[in-house]
């Protein structure tokens, strides 16, 4: 293990630079707020017994939270869709980031992560009924910055025999505390060698990455899949605006492997890296790692966070 905890060697477009400050971070643990090693939950609670629950991330840019209103309503539409009363409407959800930051000393340079579980359970059973009371809300919020490694030098996919699901059996759309398909997924990738695992959808196009979203690029345009299948990806989203915008062709639709292959460039995006070029995608070096519609579209994005805090 490396002096810094292993990060070091870990990569992938969420691998963050370590940073000795959140040994010591106070962790919003409903309605207060307790040391980093003192923030537990009950061994009943739905979302370790089940992965009973919905989560979301922000991120903390000169003192703002970016888009914060777009990642408020999609927290809770996902508790919505699975009958959970947060217990806190959009002022107290918002209070309780600034809160938490507020106590850590933190303004920029931030990742952070909002947590709702069904809470603690009568016994340890799938029904939901046998919640005995409120939701338990987390904030963890963290010094967190992209490694300038990983965007340097690029992401590997592979793409994994895992698929990611339709809405009627697993909608990855929701946010939800359940990742084990994706989990299996990433494993494969890391098995073979690679930092995220490409996935397809249940027809065998491509669809997204495990944990963020997929793009490519070919002769100046920008590709992407359809969403269907995909992460509601609120980046996604922002960069396909943006570059849509400033006049670069974005076209979401159905693409399959042999397209990717003759790709010019790649790049995922998510909340926490933003636009993260890709290097190589099942042993296939691309011609351009963080090429010039790469960087124009990472550029962009950068330009649109910083004028939204």
């Amino acid at each position: 293990m490396s002096k810094d905890g292993g990060a070091a060697a870990i990569s992938g477009a969420q691998t963050p630079k370590h940073d000795p400050r959140n040994d010591a971070v106070l962790i919003y643990l409903n309605g207060a707020l307790v040391p980093r090693d003192e923030a537990k939950v009950s061994i009943f609670d739905a979302g370790f017994v089940l992965g009973d629950g919905v989560w979301e991330g922000f991120r903390l840019v000169n003192g703002r939270l970016p888009f914060a209103e777009e990642h408020f309503s999609r927290l809770l539409a996902g508790a919505r869709s699975i009958d959970l009363d947060v217990g806190l409407d959009r002022t107290g959800l918002r209070a309780a980031l600034e809160e938490t930051c507020r106590a850590n000393g933190m303004t920029d340079g931030v990742h952070i992560r909002m947590m709702v579980t069904r809470g603690v359970k009568a016994t340890v059973n799938q029904d939901p009924r046998n919640a005995l009371g409120r939701a338990t809300v987390v904030v963890v919020a963290e010094h967190k910055v992209p490694d300038p490694a990983v965007q340097a030098r690029g992401l590997k996919l592979f793409t994994s025999t895992f698929r990611c699901s339709q809405p009627d059996v697993f909608d990855l759309r929701l946010n939800s505390h359940s990742r084990l398909m994706l989990i299996q997924a990433l494993i494969q990738a890391i098995k073979a060698g690679a930092d995220e695992a490409l996935m397809l959808d249940p027809r065998g196009c491509v669809a997204s990455c495990n944990s963020t979203n997929f793009f490519f690029v070919k002769d100046g345009r920008i590709l992407t899949s359809t969403g269907l299948y995909n992460f509601k990806g609120i980046t996604r989203a922002k960069v396909l605006d943006v570059c849509r915008e400033a006049g670069i062709p974005a076209i979401e639709g159905d693409f399959t492997l042999a397209e990717v292959y003759d790709a010019d460039e790649a790049f995922v995006t998510g909340t926490f890296g933003g636009v993260t070029p890709v290097s190589m995608i099942d042993g296939r070096s691309l011609p351009a790692v963080g090429g010039p519609v790469t960087r124009r579209a990472a550029d962009l994005y950068r330009d649109l966070v910083r004028r939204a805090a």
